[in-house]
């Protein structure tokens, strides 16, 4: 009898004043379950919670930083019932945002969700091998994490339509210049500077850095909170489709998809 591998997890950790979150399914290209994303969650409560950590590093363990969702877990016939904590912070910053400072390491394959989780971040910082891709819409479904709006936030209309629109896969250079991540480092080096830039924030006043933080984000919280709304009527739009229910058909029977537009 073959052995159960075991389920993914996120863990934390302390390192002196950062919050050290780690993401690990590696067997699964640390593919997030539904109860992967209530641990994430979980840890960045107690980032934002805990005044002893005055600023947070997400990472992951092995080659890839995600895939994405493990996305029969969390659509279809299969799926698992996602359990929400009230009050917590959102993975994607949709509601509850993160008080703290966030610094993202990301390598590897860094698809659909790991792309929104590290924007509603705060600094980001790739391996040479990091690979990115905005990829919903060949499931037959959208980006509804977060990708829609800051992508123009971080990118600008024309960069971020090119990527949103053609589902494309890019590189770390690509990411740099578009500045979806702040720095490009060496393969096996992206989460020590992650941890060295944390550091480096700890050293200032945690309320000034909080309060500015707060203030940035009272800049663009407007267009963000319509952006936020318009979500209920994308998810109505694509999530009961056809093209949606073919998307996820593909991907398990791994083929391509055949959309038909409704």
């Amino acid at each position: 009898m073959s052995e159960e591998k075991a389920p993914g997890v996120v863990r934390s950790e302390a390192r002196g004043r950062v919050l050290k979150i780690t993401i690990d399914n590696v067997a699964r290209r640390n593919s997030f379950t539904p109860e992967m994303m209530g641990q994430l969650s979980d840890a960045l409560t107690e980032l934002d919670r805990n005044d002893d950590y005055w600023a947070g590093v997400v990472c992951a363990e092995g080659e890839h930083f995600t895939a994405g969702l493990d996305m029969p877990k969390f659509f279809g016939p299969t799926a698992q019932p996602r359990v929400e904590t009230p009050g917590n912070v959102d993975p994607f910053g949709l509601a509850k945002q993160c008080r703290k400072p966030v610094v993202t390491a990301v390598q590897g394959i860094t698809f659909t969700i790991g792309i929104e989780m590290l924007l509603a971040g705060d600094i980001a910082v790739a391996a040479d091998n990091a690979r990115f891709c905005q990829m919903e819409a060949k499931r037959g479904i959208a980006p509804l994490g977060g990708a829609h709006f800051r992508f123009l936030t971080r990118m600008g209309w024309g960069d971020a339509m090119y990527h949103l629109l053609l589902c494309d896969e890019f590189d770390s250079a690509e990411a740099l210049r578009i500045g979806l991540v702040q720095e490009v480092v060496p393969l096996g080096r992206q989460v020590e500077r992650a941890m060295e830039l944390a550091e480096l924030i700890t050293r200032n006043a945690p309320l000034g850095i909080q309060v500015t933080k707060k203030a940035a984000r009272a800049y663009i919280e407007a267009g963000e909170k319509a952006a936020i709304a318009a979500g209920a009527d994308i998810r109505a739009t694509v999530m009961d489709s056809e093209d949606a229910k073919e998307g996820i058909r593909s991907f398990v029977e791994r083929r391509a998809a055949v959309f038909q537009g409704r």
